[in-house]
């Protein structure tokens, strides 16, 4: 089992994965004085017995680094994922320069590309006292860096001018149960230009970029090679917002926070808002966490 969480913090995104090996991963950050205290604690409190923790960020722009320099402070963030990329802006704020230390620190960063691989992260393999903390299921599937257009963003990050399109495609797969696919901010356009590079696999629930905008519209290749169970729409206006006709989708803007039970060949999702539901989702009369809406066989 594994639990996979999407907090609901506005303009921004932030997730945790609790997996059933030793591993913890959170992905992105975005902490106003109004939430950080309360979500570093359950990250604390639900990460106290891993032994293998760790940040994927996905890309630098402010509403998914919000509160980096806190988070570090109080999980003293030892293993950083995040794309190589010398980014740089204008007006830096003091979470942008805790991302940049941490993603050249030579000793906390690790950088992601298709099909990289690390102990821990997708391989197995014991550490110098012999423990063995098993494999977090996830793997990458994009960025290619040698690929021109990727190569051109990461020039216009250079330049403080962009960063949505940083952002690595992560696949999160647990055995006999749920794959989950994350896709930071990617843009339409860019992903018009890329997306013969990437063929995808079937996945079971898809987080949609770009917060879910009409501006992180997927390419109908890969929609239909994803053929997604779930789509999650975040948090962006509604007036942005592309509501996936066909698909069946939860909305985090109605929705709260989504808590994702995984477990054998289910998903059993709960929200924090008591008054959300749908249609799609069979009754299992679950109870782990409050306000249960329903399960997604696999």
């Amino acid at each position: 089992m594994s639990i996979v969480k999407s907090f609901s913090v506005g303009d921004g995104d932030m997730f945790y994965i609790k997996h059933g090996t030793s591993n913890f991963t959170i992905i992105d950050c975005c902490l106003v004085e109004e939430n950080k205290y309360s979500i570093v604690e359950e990250l604390k409190r639900e990460s106290k017995e891993k032994g293998i923790i760790r940040f994927i960020s996905t890309h630098p722009d402010e509403d998914h680094i919000l509160g980096l320099g806190y988070l570090n402070k109080k999980m003293n963030l030892l293993n950083f994922y995040c794309v190589d990329n010398k980014a740089t802006k204008p007006d830096k704020t003091d979470d942008f320069s805790e991302y940049c230390a941490l993603r050249d620190d030579a000793k906390k960063h690790f950088y992601l590309y298709k099909e990289c691989s690390r102990r821990w992260m997708n391989k197995e393999g014991k550490d110098e006292s012999g423990i063995d903390y098993g494999s977090s299921g996830i793997n990458i599937l994009w960025p290619i860096t040698s690929n021109k257009h990727y190569c051109g963003e990461l020039e216009k990050a250079k330049n403080g001018e962009s960063y949505n399109n940083l952002s690595p495609v992560v696949k999160y797969s647990l055995k006999d149960s749920a794959t989950i696919l994350w896709m930071g901010d990617l843009e339409t356009d860019f992903m018009e230009l890329i997306k013969e590079e990437i063929e995808m696999d079937p996945v079971d629930i898809l987080f949609a970029p770009h917060h879910g905008r009409d501006t992180g519209n997927l390419p109908e290749k890969w929609l239909s090679e994803m053929n997604p169970k779930i789509i999650i729409i975040g948090e962006a206006p509604s007036e942005d917002l592309n509501y996936y006709e066909g698909y069946n989708t939860i909305t985090q803007n109605s929705a709260g926070d989504i808590t994702l039970e995984c477990v054998t060949s289910k998903v059993h999702i709960y929200v924090s808002n008591e008054e959300y539901s749908v249609d799609f989702l069979d009754d299992e009369n679950m109870g782990s966490f409050p306000n249960y809406i329903g399960t997604l066989n696999l």
